[in-house]
C-alpha cells in the first residue's frame, strides 16, 4: 500500500510505461491513418485543403504522419524526429479542424496530441530500437 501513494519509480517501470505509451497512441493512431490509406479516393473529397495544398496534398501528408510515422514510434526508430510530423497533423486536426474544441470533438485528437508531446520530451525510453541502438 506504501508503493501506491510513492512518488518513487524504477527506471524499468519508467521504461516499460514509455513503451506502452509509444505502442498504444502509435498503434491506435495508425489505424485511423490506415483507413485513410485504404479509402483516399473517398477522404479525397471530403478532406480539407489546409493553407492552400489542396485536399489530396494534405491528406497524404496525414497518411504519412499517422501511419508511417506511427509505424517507426511504435517499433521506436527515429522516435523524437517522427513525432514532429504527428504533432503537427494532430495540432492541424485539434486547432483548424475541430475550431481548437479540446473537449468536444477534438477530444481524441486532444488526448494524442499530449501522448505524443510526451514521447517527444521525453524520448522512447531504452526498451525501442533507439534505445538498443544508444548502447
Amino acid at each position: 500500500m506504501k508503493k501506491l501513494f510513492s512518488i518513487n519509480y524504477s527506471a524499468g517501470s519508467f521504461n516499460i510505461a514509455l513503451l506502452l505509451l509509444r505502442a498504444c497512441a502509435g498503434i491506435l493512431l495508425m489505424s485511423h491513418g490506415y483507413d485513410k490509406l485504404v479509402h483516399f479516393a473517398e477522404y479525397q473529397k471530403s478532406f480539407m485543403s489546409f493553407l492552400g495544398m489542396g485536399s489530396s496534398l494534405s491528406l497524404a501528408l496525414v497518411i504519412f504522419s499517422e501511419f508511417f510515422c506511427s509505424i517507426f514510434l511504435v517499433i521506436g526508430l527515429f522516435s523524437r524526429l517522427v513525432t514532429i510530423p504527428i504533432i503537427i497533423g494532430l495540432c492541424v486536426a485539434v486547432f483548424k479542424a475541430h475550431n481548437g474544441e479540446f473537449f468536444g470533438k477534438g477530444e481524441l485528437a486532444s488526448l494524442y496530441l499530449t501522448c505524443f508531446i510526451v514521447v517527444l520530451l521525453v524520448g522512447p525510453g531504452k526498451i525501442s530500437v533507439d534505445g538498443l541502438i544508444k548502447k
